[in-house]
């Protein structure tokens, strides 16, 4: 081996002339000034350097080494480790200008030479590169960045199996994280360090050969550096795009850059590298307790939404779900957990509207059902004393109100229908943690449903819907049916009147109502549901724990109703209803007297809303009469309603001013009047428990009023009757006196049979009945059904009535005549001659 070498290789002899006067500068030379001797490639390397630093590279020379590394390109690998060599020597005696010249050459001999075997020559550049980083002069870390980024912008022909970046993710994240003295110095190196990440992030995501940038040793690195240096922002302003391109931009500030950064990352992410990024974030915000305040949190989050793809927005807001309730790192109180909690939820409220329009079929209940068991799980917390906790909830809920109301309007029903699915039934015994997570779902049925726009109410009010509606309806909280009133009069609410019809009144003119006519399909939907309706709000009129609250509440859901509604087919029902609650209001016992008088002041705000509506005036006057006497007699049985009537005497109670009250035939004669049918207000109310219907165990009673129908003459008396049953019972024998007070006109009469009146009037019962029993819910059935009256009670008046009644007229003369055997005569009367008012009891 020989310790001596020379610049002279017999291959290259014939270009020694070329340059023979130039000096040698290789010291490990024999040849001491031979020059010419030396390889072609390193003389001109060497031309290319000037005599001094401050000139800058020889341009001339230049252009001549980038002609000779195009037409010997096999030439590139050696070019380039020589210079490598010759920018580690002057690195290491600091001569930091012939570096800089030695890194320009690099550059352009790269950004020229695009040949197959440029993967030879990038070898020696990257280590270069990373020469210059190890160094710790800023000027030559910055260097080195930038022509690194050039680098990265370049698309080789040839993938490279083997090239790793392990080395620049580490420095240029290191360089991120800068703490030089001086503030510009220190700026320059972060934007170098960013920018050096950016040339990691196009060099990599874009070729699959190469080593995955998205693995976590890497990911934990890149993505803190950008949080790092973009929470040093004075103020976080979002856009939905980037306002300017900052590829080339090394002029921008480190927050900008380093959002810009973010951005092309999270919108390179392919789905399966989302959680990738998203992890190192939720970390980062963890363990630098970013949450609270969350203005930074949420600028993050909403950069991401902008940034990434459509479709897999979705995925950012349930990886944000699942973190909800992950503990903060370290020793945290419980209250500092919760507002650290109720931040994440803000933040998620603020993006799930970015998502909500890309979300199509599982993914849109996905996030619903995750967020309503954040809900429950908040709720099983019982943390009622804690605002936290219910800011937090709050958040939860004003993030499903903004999701849904991004959706279309059929998802948002069947988000509706999702949610009070998962509202906890009313049967048995209801704990605390129901009745509060009932109220909870309820607000966040109310939030989804203020986000929809109701067209027909068959769509706004599915069967399975409008059902689970009406039996939260009687629920045990006041504050709960107040709440579930007010979803109704957000899905009934067309036309905006709901604003003007929150308080009770009687002056509607003022009020400027939006009235239209009712369409037909809204006539099928309250034919078919009217009953059951109507029947929920009347029965929710009738709870003991009513406040004015609940009763003002549902009078705004009838007025709504009636607004919607306004229709002739559907005027008889409303007054009906409006009578059935003005009875319930004297008649049931368990009301107070403030909950009576609101009942009669609504009753009178809504029967002078419907000939407003309809326009009636027959029935608008007679409304006004009652109206104007009430005023006069008793104003605390018209609005505004009150939550106490203590003052009032004895003598002004309802129940003692029956005057006062709406009249059935009167309503039906101003009806008539304008030529509406009012049959049915005359029929008995369905509403009202059913008063005027024949009790089931009666039959008696049912058949003497069917009798009534065709005997209704027949003088009233035991003698009348027993005038059917003493022909068809043996061994009764008929009495003369048992006929004497029946009147010819009334025989004639009955054998004729009923008039056509009557006839009409049969049928028009036989429909109504059959009707109830046919549309009626079951409950609704077997409180008709109930007994009037206690056994006991109906067993003593049976006994009395044996016991001081005859059964026969005959008998009594018998029995008080002075005929010894009178007595026994009538002890020997058959058992079935005695009259029995009921024959089935219980």
């Amino acid at each position: 081996m020989s310790f001596v070498k020379c610049c002279f290789e017999s291959s290259e002899g014939h270009d020694f002339l070329d340059s023979f006067v130039q000096k040698c500068t290789d010291p490990g030379c024999c040849c001491g000034c031979c020059s010419a001797l030396r390889p072609r490639y390193k003389r001109l390397v060497d031309n290319i350097f000037p005599a001094s630093p401050q000139d800058g590279l020889v341009k001339s020379n230049m252009e001549k080494l980038t002609f000779y590394s195009l037409s010997s390109p096999e030439k590139l690998d050696r070019i380039g480790e020589y210079l490598f060599q010759k920018a580690s020597r002057d690195i290491y005696r600091r001569r930091h200008g012939f570096v800089i010249i030695a890194m320009e050459a690099m550059d352009q001999l790269l950004l020229a030479c695009h040949s197959q075997t440029l993967n030879l020559f990038v070898e020696s550049f990257l280590k270069m590169v990373q020469k210059l980083l190890e160094s710790t002069d800023p000027q030559l870390q910055i260097l080195a960045t930038q022509s690194f980024v050039r680098f990265a912008n370049i698309e080789e022909d040839t993938p490279s199996y083997h090239r790793r970046y392990d080395f620049f993710v580490s420095k240029f994240s290191a360089m991120c994280h800068s703490n030089h003295s001086d503030k510009s110095t220190r700026d320059n190196i972060r934007l170098a360090g960013i920018q050096g990440l950016q040339g990691v992030i196009r060099k990599t995501v874009s070729d699959d050969l190469v080593e995955n940038i998205w693995e976590a040793q890497h990911m934990d690195k890149i993505v803190p550096s950008l949080l790092y240096n973009m929470q040093t922002a004075e103020k976080y302003e979002t856009v939905s795009c980037m306002e300017t391109d900052t590829r080339d931009g090394f002029e921008e500030d480190p927050p900008r850059l380093a959002e810009a950064c973010l951005r092309e990352l999270v919108g390179r992410a392919a789905f399966g590298h989302i959680r990738s990024v998203l992890r190192p974030v939720l970390t980062h915000f963890d363990r630098h307790e970013l949450w609270v305040p969350n203005d930074f949190a949420v600028h993050t989050f909403k950069i991401i939404m902008f940034s990434i793809q459509a479709q897999y927005s979705y995925s950012v807001v349930e990886a944000l779900m699942q973190h909800l309730d992950v503990g903060a790192p370290g020793n945290v109180d419980a209250r500092a957990r919760t507002r650290v909690r109720a931040a994440r939820a803000a933040v998620l409220s603020n993006i799930v509207a970015i998502a909500a329009g890309d979300s199509v079929g599982p993914s849109v209940l996905e996030i619903i059902n995750n967020l309503l068991t954040n809900l429950r799980a908040s709720v099983a917390r019982d943390s009622e004393k804690e605002s936290d906790e219910r800011l937090y909830q709050e958040a939860l809920i004003n993030a499903l109100g903004e999701f849904a109301d991004h959706l279309p309007d059929f998802q948002k029903i069947d988000i509706m229908m999702f949610i009070v699915s998962k509202i906890p039934s009313q049967r048995g015994k209801s704990t605390k943690a129901d009745a509060m997570l009932q109220s909870i779902l309820l607000k966040s049925l109310l939030k989804v449903g203020t986000t929809y726009k109701t067209t027909e109410l068959s769509k706004a009010f599915p069967a399975a819907f409008l059902d689970a509606l009406l039996r939260l309806s009687s629920a045990g909280e006041p504050a709960t049916r107040a709440l579930l009133q007010r979803i109704l009069h957000t899905l009934l609410d067309r036309r905006g009147n709901a604003t003007v019809l929150v308080t009770p009144t009687v002056e509607y003119a003022e009020l400027g109502l939006i009235v239209e006519k009712c369409s037909r399909p809204d006539l099928i939907f309250i034919s078919k549901h009217g009953y059951a309706i109507f029947s929920s709000l009347y029965d929710g009129l009738q709870l003991e724990s009513n406040v004015a609250e609940n009763v003002s509440a549902i009078y705004t859901t009838l007025a709504l109703l009636c607004v919607e509604l306004s229709s002739e087919e559907t005027v008889c029902d409303m007054l009906q209803l409006i009578l059935s609650i003005q009875h319930s209001a004297i008649s049931n016992p368990v009301l107070s007297t403030a909950q009576q008088c609101q009942l009669h002041a609504i009753t009178a705000a809504l029967a002078a809303l419907v000939p407003h509506v309809l326009l009636l005036p027959r029935l608008q006057e007679y409304i006004n009469q009652i109206i104007e006497a009430r005023r006069e007699e008793a104003p605390h049985m018209l609005p505004p309603l009150q939550e106490s009537y203590e003052h009032l005497s004895p003598s002004k109670m309802p129940n003692k001013m029956p005057y006062l009250m709406i009249d059935q035939m009167a309503l039906g004669d101003c009806l008539k009047a304008h030529g509406i049918e009012a049959s049915r207000l005359q029929s008995a109310s369905p509403y009202s428990g059913g008063a005027n219907l024949a009790h089931r165990h009666s039959w008696v009673e049912a058949g003497a009023a069917q009798g009534r129908d065709s005997l209704a003459d027949i003088s009233a008396g035991p003698n009348a009757e027993l005038v059917d049953s003493a022909n068809s019972s043996p061994g009764v024998q008929r009495h003369p006196l048992q006929l004497e007070n029946v009147s010819l006109e009334a025989l004639r009469r009955a054998a004729s049979g009923p008039s056509e009146a009557e006839k009409r009037e049969a049928e028009r019962r036989k429909v109504t009945l059959n009707n109830a029993f046919r549309t009626a819910p079951f409950d609704h059935l077997l409180h008709l059904t109930q007994p009037k009256y206690e056994i006991k009670d109906k067993l003593e008046e049976i006994f009395n009535s044996l016991s001081e009644e005859p059964l026969l007229a005959g008998a009594g003369v018998l029995a008080g005549g002075g005929s010894p055997g009178a007595k026994c005569h009538s002890q020997q009367l058959p058992a079935y001659t005695k009259y029995f008012p009921e024959l089935f009891l219980y």
